[in-house]
């Protein structure tokens, strides 16, 4: 196994992943691949047409993500490449990491206290043992950094 999967959202909460990647991949001399996965589940009851419009908008904003993502591992002297799925988060978190056969799957850590998240403190560790059992990778949660 060899390589970094790093799933980013945007915003500045995204830096403190991006930048372990970024890290994590000089340190080891493992290929960094950024990911951004769009989600539309919300949408389901909406005009197809309109769904069809949001998705490739946000296919759009991934990709400009991406690219400030390996803009700034470039400037660090990394080469990292970039993916925009559509789908269910974990499973799409879990595919790409079979695919590139990761070591490691670097992840926001969610805010947990004084703010709404969906994950528990329970339900983050679960998550992280999922992803780790299923692929074989490390996970490793890196903390966020300005506001989202």
């Amino acid at each position: 196994m060899s390589g970094i999967l790093c799933a980013i959202r945007g915003g500045p909460a995204s830096q403190g992943p991006i930048d372990l990647g970024i890290q994590l991949a000089k340190q080891t001399g493992e290929r960094l691949h950024f990911l951004f996965v769009i989600n539309l589940d919300f949408l389901m009851m909406t005009e197809t047409s309109r769904t069809h419009v949001l998705s490739e908008e946000m296919r759009g904003l991934g990709e400009f993500i991406l690219l400030t993502a390996q803009a700034k591992a470039d400037k660090s002297g990394v080469i990292a490449e970039g993916s925009v799925r559509q789908g269910d988060v974990m499973e799409e978190i879990v595919a790409l990491a079979k695919e590139l056969e990761v070591s490691h799957i670097i992840l926001g850590r969610p805010r947990l206290e004084g703010q709404e998240s969906v994950f528990t403190p329970e339900r983050l560790q679960s998550f992280v043992q999922f992803l780790e059992e299923e692929t074989g990778s490390k996970v490793m949660l890196a903390e966020s950094r300005g506001e989202e």
